[in-house]
């Protein structure tokens, strides 16, 4: 019999759709602002990472724009907030034809209560052909005030 001991990867968390799309290479992002030190770029990496932030507070936008129509099986969107306790709305949508018509996949709203409630992990099961366009808006507090929209991480497969 012959062994070997590898070394486990890194612990992420895996989607149930398996692999993961290649954002860099098979779309373009639009953002409405960003952190200098938390650029969208960082939201899109596996592992830990910073993820991305708003470099200006109130709602802000994320779109994705497909080079071509994608197909898409599973949408993960992780949320961190460590030091304020704020509750969070977003809206999640797509479009067929490049943004002429839009169709909301969620709309959900999530309390962060550091320390114990810092994380929002969402999955979505989809089945949707000829994306052309994906979206998320983010308002960071429903209450107003200045809070900053974050995304840790955004994965699709």
């Amino acid at each position: 019999m012959r062994k070997r001991i590898i070394t486990p990867p890194p612990e992420t968390i895996q989607t149930r759709g398996g692999g993961g799309l290649d954002l860099e290479r098979a779309a373009t992002v639009e953002v409405t602002s960003e952190d200098k030190d938390f650029p969208i770029e960082s939201a899109f990496v596996s592992g830990d990472s910073r993820g991305w932030r708003a470099a200006v507070p109130g709602s802000q936008t994320i779109r994705l724009i497909f080079d071509r129509p994608q197909k898409l099986k599973c949408i993960v969107l992780i949320f961190e907030e460590n030091e304020t306790q704020r509750t969070q709305e977003f809206v999640l949508q797509w479009s067929p034809d490049g943004g002429l018509s839009v169709k909301e996949i969620v709309r959900q709203q999530w309390t962060f209560s550091p320390p114990t409630s810092t994380r929002e992990i969402e999955e979505y099961e989809v089945d949707f052909s000829n994306v052309t366009l994906l979206e998320l808006l983010i308002k960071p507090n429903i209450s107003g005030g200045l809070d900053r929209a974050s995304l840790k991480n955004l994965r699709l497969s």
